[in-house]
């Protein structure tokens, strides 16, 4: 009998002519190769603090620029995701349901076992390189989030950065991860050449909700500073307040001191987005919810019904309480004292070397953390940047069983 697992758009091809499975020197040492996952893909488990518990599974992806379906709602058309699953853990993520796709659960597996496509660089490089693509915006962290605490380990963004600024290719990051900080240099130089936009999100300030329900993130404060490091160095960051939970941060004094920190980081604008339950979201949120708030459990049923989305009256009277407080606390006022944005051709402020040409790409892997790098944003920088790998970020919430209980789905062969 022959167990197997889905994972057709991320299978090595078998004529490769490489024995990627069990390798050979200090490349295979510390790897297990799978017997449930396709040759060339391998897990790794780390023993450290940030990472216990977790399972990485290393595999060649065969693609890494994805198209969005077009009836999809999303403002955008091509993506990247270099991981799929998330350390970040929180209840609420739209994303879960997309590793059942993989033979996994939506629950635990999703934020303990975290797929990382090592050779997202050089396929995006190629992509890039191909006379069919057109030089379209690509937008990142719109599925899981890219600055996730394995990016810590596998530095997939500063290749993937490095790539889209050769070629000139406009791009976008959303992201909870105070780690897009590591890689300041590289987005500056990106927006000296092409258009860069970024957003941090933090929905709200409460540290006992954070902890509850985004028990894997950076704290809210922190992403906020990295907001501001980031407007201080003359990056254009705006706030996105998702999600916006129902009767847990959507007070008038909730929504107000969200919208101030956002002001007071400097944010360019402020977006809230009403929390979304889709399949998989939806049952590991609301288990949540039936042990730590049952009392709101039929407001929750009154409010969404059967549907991924609260109702529209909901999301309108948030999206106009969270406009005036933002006219109210000046967000986006301030934007040119705090920092201004890069001109295009002109090196930014403590980032003077010039990028290099797409001929000869340089070392993305290397750190680049030398003393007056980050002359603007450093202190910023420094207290953000710390937080990564704070402890009290790993603090776990009781997590509810998975509708039909924990075990995989799975696909046998006779």
């Amino acid at each position: 009998m022959l167990v197997v697992m889905r994972w057709d758009s991320l299978r090595l091809d078998s004529s490769d002519g490489h024995d990627h499975e069990h390798g050979t020197g200090e490349a295979a040492a510390g790897y297990t190769a799978l017997p449930l996952i396709e040759r060339g893909a391998v897990a790794r488990t780390i023993d450290t603090p940030e990472f216990r518990g977790m399972t990485f599974y290393e595999v060649q992806a065969k693609s890494i620029v994805s198209e969005v379906p077009k009836s999809s709602r999303m403002m955008f058309r091509y993506t990247i995701n270099p991981y799929r699953g998330c350390g970040h853990s929180c209840l609420y993520c739209y994303a879960r349901n997309s590793h059942t796709y993989l033979d996994l659960d939506a629950g635990r597996d999703f934020d303990t076992k975290v797929v990382v496509k090592v050779n997202a660089p050089q396929l995006l490089r190629a992509k890039l390189a191909s006379p069919t693509w057109r030089g379209e915006h690509i937008a990142m962290g719109t599925n899981v989030d890219c600055y996730q605490r394995a990016e810590g380990r596998y530095r997939l963004m500063r290749g993937i950065i490095g790539a889209l600024r050769d070629a000139r290719n406009p791009f976008s990051i959303l992201t909870k991860g105070t780690l897009i900080l590591r890689d300041l240099d590289l987005l500056l130089s990106a927006a000296e050449v092409t258009d860069v936009g970024l957003n941090v999100s933090a929905a709200f300030t409460d540290e006992s909700l954070w902890r509850a329900i985004e028990p894997g993130t950076p704290a809210p404060a922190r992403r906020l500073e990295a907001c501001a490091a980031l407007n201080d160095a003359g990056l254009p960051c705006g706030v996105l307040m998702g999600p916006v939970v129902p009767y847990l941060s959507d007070s008038p004094a909730q929504l107000a001191a969200a919208v101030r920190g956002a002001a007071e980081a400097g944010a360019r604008h402020v977006t809230p987005i009403v929390l979304h339950l889709r399949p998989g979201a939806r049952e590991w949120f609301l288990g949540w919810l039936r042990e730590a708030h049952p009392e709101l459990v039929p407001r929750y049923a009154e409010l969404y019904g059967p549907g991924a989305y609260a109702r529209k009256d909901y999301q309108a009277r948030i999206a106009g309480q969270v406009r005036e407080l933002a006219e109210q606390f000046g967000v986006g006022r301030d934007a040119a004292r705090r920092g201004r944005a890069i001109p295009r051709g002109q090196a930014a402020p403590g980032n003077q070397a010039p990028p290099p040409s797409p001929a000869a790409p340089r070392d993305e892997s290397a750190p680049r953390d030398e003393p007056g790098q980050r002359d603007q944003a450093a202190p910023r920088y420094q207290a953000a940047l710390r937080d990564q790998s704070a402890p009290d970020n790993r603090v776990q919430p009781v997590r509810p069983a998975p509708p039909g209980g924990a075990s995989h789905q799975q696909l046998t062969l006779l």
